[in-house]
């Protein structure tokens, strides 16, 4: 018996057909590692504080708030990173992820408190997670001279998240 072909199999216009797979580069924990506050997701982000350049990551949690990913979305330079929703929910689509807390670092170092270009980032973040039904948990910043010191724009600005 001859098998079935797929849908997509009945197109032949030239154009690709694609399909996506989700390809674990390695494991982050041993263990399950639930984040329950912004101190539990700053002892995943040590490498972070050490780098000399920004870097803009996603962790990937499932509905027990475990972290099951994470995800480099930019790279930048000494003091900038660009970020975009499509780049940070892409990954997070992918990995089937139930929510993500987003992060960053200052590599400066001389200060951890978010910059209007990091509320705005945060903004755009949190309606493009309500609209693709991935909850955005939280927004942090570390730096390298607070050795555990983490900020965490949900609990400092709350207001971002209660619209």
């Amino acid at each position: 018996m001859a098998r079935k072909q797929s849908l997509l199999e009945k197109f032949d216009y030239g154009v690709p057909k694609i399909r996506l797979c989700l390809v674990n580069e390695h494991k982050i924990a041993r263990e399950p590692y639930p984040i329950q506050s912004p101190l539990d997701a700053s002892r995943l982000l040590k490498p972070l504080r050490q780098a000399s350049e920004e870097y803009f990551l996603s962790l990937h949690l499932n509905a027990r708030n475990e972290v099951i990913g994470i995800h480099e979305v930019s790279h930048g330079t000494l003091s900038s990173s660009l970020v975009h929703p499509r780049e940070v929910f892409k990954a997070a689509l992918m990995a089937n992820s139930y929510a993500i807390i987003v992060c960053h670092n200052h590599p400066s170092g001389s200060t951890i408190t978010p910059s209007k270009e990091d509320i705005d980032t945060t903004k755009q973040l949190l309606n493009a997670g309500k609209l693709m039904g991935i909850a955005v948990i939280d927004h942090l910043i570390v730096s390298p001279l607070q050795s555990d010191d983490v900020y965490s724009l949900r609990e400092n600005m709350p207001h971002l998240w209660q619209k």
